[in-house]
């Protein structure tokens, strides 16, 4: 199983500069837990200590917040899209 991941431009230094990356997973929390062990170092960029998602971390399923479904145990399928989004402050 294979899900799309697409990568904001402040992480990409984690995926050697891919915008794209496949991850295995069937939820947000085994795809983040996939993500960190292909790319070192990424998990603490979306997560804080305790393994939730960081308050300036937004997360998309096939463009829908996962705030608004089940967080971190969101369930994914093959072919899904999910997006990684920084939070952009205004004012």
């Amino acid at each position: 199983m294979s899900v799309r991941v697409r990568v904001p431009t402040p992480l990409r230094r984690f995926t050697g500069g891919a915008e794209e990356v496949s991850v295995a997973g069937t939820t947000i929390a085994t795809l983040v837990e996939d993500l960190e062990k292909n790319h070192p170092g990424i998990k603490e960029r979306i997560c804080d200590d305790e393994g939730k998602i960081r308050r300036f971390v937004n997360i998309f399923v096939n463009g829908d917040d996962i705030r608004f479904l089940d967080n971190l145990e969101t369930a994914i399928k093959d072919g899904d899209e999910v997006s990684i989004v920084p939070a952009i402050a205004g004012g």
